[in-house]
């Protein structure tokens, strides 16, 4: 049998011997197993020690759709909530967790890298310098441009988006398409707004059950970044349904946002803008 708690415990116990481990839990949901520990004794190490004892434990570990009931989940909001003092990295793809693995090698802080679980079954381009380069913390970046609505996302959910951003531009809407890349530290350069500033809405996307990370990113841009200055409608957010996906091969896809799904929200946000230009689709 796997026990969570034991893999992270010695992992804290090697990284604070000088070691540089990289521990892995198999599946994002099982990361609950190890919950108090990484809690309780990883995350605020540095704290309670005033800085007088590290221990740079990198978590590896893979999440989000694909895998049915119990190798889908997407708990972000609980890991956000109870794992102050660990960096949480999100990459969208395998290249990008490369660089944030060489990034935290060269940190003495802990971190916890959650992989897209899909992304084992996509193909890549490798960077030349794939054990050398690096991904900078809190800093998220546009990977699609436009000035009708920013979305926010992060993970899995950024190929949904691409590709319902190319759907949306069919029907005269351009949508500006933002990685987080890092939901601990988010966006220290305060770059969102930046988009918000051009766009004047913003969706905030992702797997998680509604008012979970998403509401975190909401409150940081909405709150912290002051973008409600800069809004011309509601703030919106697009998360999973509130329970688990279903054993069926179709179940993410009826349980975690679809290119459908991001179409109709962002449709619905500008016929709101201008029912004429963009009549409702379904009347």
């Amino acid at each position: 049998s796997i026990r969570e708690a034991t893999i992270i415990g010695q992992g804290i116990g090697a990284a604070m011997r000088g070691l540089r481990p990289i521990t892995e839990i198999q599946y994002l949901d099982y990361l609950l197993y190890a919950l108090q520990i990484l809690s309780d004794d990883l995350a605020c190490l540095q704290y309670r020690t005033r800085g007088g004892q590290k221990a740079p434990l990198i978590i590896r570990t893979r999440g989000h759709r694909l895998e049915g009931i119990w190798h889908s989940g997407s708990p972000m909001g609980l890991i956000i909530n109870a794992l102050r003092g660990i960096h949480v990295l999100v990459p969208r793809n395998m290249t990008q967790a490369a660089g944030f693995y060489n990034t935290m090698l060269q940190s003495d802080e802990p971190a916890l890298i959650i992989e897209c679980l899909n992304g084992y079954r996509l193909k890549e381009r490798i960077p030349a310098n794939l054990d050398t380069f690096t991904v900078p913390l809190g800093q998220p970046e546009i990977l699609r441009e436009g000035d009708d609505v920013t979305i926010v996302t992060y993970g899995s959910m950024c190929r949904i988006v691409t590709d319902a951003a190319a759907q949306l531009e069919q029907f005269g809407i351009q949508c500006e398409v933002i990685d987080v890349q890092t939901l601990l530290p988010f966006d220290l350069n305060h770059s969102i707004v930046q988009s918000i500033q051009k766009t004047n809405r913003v969706l905030f996307a992702d797997e998680d059950v509604s008012g979970g990370a998403t509401g975190y990113m909401m409150q940081k841009v909405v709150e912290e970044q002051n973008a409600y200055r800069w809004l011309d409608s509601a703030p919106q957010t697009l998360s999973a349904k509130d329970h688990r996906p279903p054993y069926s091969s179709d179940g993410d896809y009826f349980t975690k946002p679809s290119v459908e799904d991001v179409f109709e929200k962002v449709y619905a946000m500008m016929h709101e803008v201008d029912p004429q230009r963009f009549p409702a689709i379904f009347a």
